[in-house]
């Protein structure tokens, strides 16, 4: 349910999330007791971390509205322990990423060709909605290949489907983050998939998807929004015109870059960054478009600015613990006797491609300032790692350290 709903029906990001909560809350007295792997405590503390950070945040000026995302980060942490105890199967999650790849470009279909819309949105931001389409397209694709062999006919159907209508709503939210992103997950999936089963047949199929990038980039949508960013980038150098989509974030870089080098300790705070906008935008020194966001659409920079270095390398812990937790090495994707393991190769690529994508997604947009963002990554890192740790346990593997 938690990528199988996370963008078919209103806040569907959070039904699995829920459950997922009520059954650690039932069931603590069992799990409570039992030792947990090394992994959990290190992603318990990466959220625990995050955390803290957002409390920084909480104030009377912004109501309890203030604690919405610190709470959500800390309920996740009693269901990192219930999963590592009750251990999910991974084709339930497979399965979760192929019908939610699916159900977004459907939502995104329906939205644009039957009620019209400019941009599909999936019931959030279409940024948002249309990040999310292409990530689930992408964990598609990596499943259909490193698993190739497994599948069946309908299975292998399914994923193609997935992978062409995760694009699909991705093109259709006219988000240009995703695309971006996109540059950096395509190779590192490739080189990855190449250094683990020694495939370089792999690198036949990146030409290939870059090739059908390429033909996307002249769908009439696809090509009016590029050529959008490219004049809006021309005229923000020349004139300083910040009222474009590219202008206001190319504004906003600029005003975070000096605000946090101006506080690289502690940063202005939630509040003292709003003041401090308002400030420079009255004596002359910002361009008044950066008002109209609380956020530098740039998730390093927008820490940068709030919290100073500090909170970017929380940030880089964040993404970095995940990274490392997932990454396919020989002891976490070969069996007892030493073959390679489609299923637990697949989950670490899964694992991978969180964090890289969110970095991906961060360049143009703070991510983590919405609720799907949050949701998504607080729930599917510890499904994947529960996931992981009951394919090793099956194969009579040591646990993936």
């Amino acid at each position: 349910m938690v990528p199988g709903l996370a963008l078919c029906v209103p806040s569907g990001y959070s039904y699995g999330a829920a459950l997922l909560l009520l059954a650690a809350l039932a069931s603590a007295p069992v799990w409570w007791r039992r030792p947990a792997p090394r992994t959990a405590w290190w992603l318990t503390a990466a959220f625990s971390c995050m955390a803290a950070l957002w409390l920084l945040d909480v104030g009377a000026a912004w109501g309890w509205g203030s604690m919405d995302r610190p709470v959500k980060y800390l309920l996740a942490l009693p269901c990192i322990f219930y999963l590592m105890t009750f251990q999910p199967r991974a084709a339930w999650l497979w399965m979760g990423i192929a019908v939610g790849a699916v159900g977004s470009g459907l939502v995104g279909l329906y939205q644009t060709y039957v009620m019209g819309l400019p941009r599909a949105n999936g019931f959030t931001n279409a940024i948002q909605y249309g990040n999310l389409s292409m990530l689930l397209a992408v964990m598609s694709g990596l499943l259909l290949v490193a698993q190739w062999r497994r599948w069946v006919l309908w299975q292998r159907l399914l994923l193609a489907s997935a992978i062409a209508l995760g694009v699909a709503g991705s093109v259709l939210s006219q988000s240009r983050g995703g695309w971006l992103a996109l540059v950096l997950l395509l190779p590192a999936c490739a080189w990855l998939l190449v250094r683990t089963t020694g495939q370089r047949r792999v690198y036949w199929g990146l030409c290939a998807l870059f090739v059908a990038a390429a033909a996307l980039s002249q769908v009439p949508a696809v090509e009016l929004r590029v050529d959008e960013a490219r004049q809006e980038m021309q005229t923000y150098q020349q004139h300083g015109d910040g009222r474009s989509s590219v202008g206001q974030r190319l504004a906003h870089w600029g005003l975070a870059w000096q605000m946090g080098w101006d506080r690289p300790l502690t940063g202005w705070g939630r509040a003292g960054y709003a003041e401090e906008k308002a400030r420079r935008v009255a004596a002359g020194q910002a361009h008044p478009v950066v008002l109209e966001f609380g956020h530098a659409h740039n998730e390093i920079l927008d820490l940068f600015a709030k919290r100073g270095l500090p909170g970017v390398l929380l940030l880089m812990a964040f993404y970095g613990i995940p990274l490392a937790m997932f990454w396919p090495t020989a002891q976490r994707i070969r069996d007892a006797q030493g073959k390679m393991d489609r299923e637990s190769l697949s989950l670490c690529l899964v694992g991978v491609l969180l964090p890289l994508s969110y970095i991906g997604f961060g360049l143009t947009q703070v991510f983590l300032a919405h609720n799907s963002g949050n949701m998504f990554y607080l729930f599917m890192c510890p499904l994947v790692l529960a996931a992981l740790h009951q394919r090793r346990a099956r194969l009579g593997c040591p646990r993936p350290l």
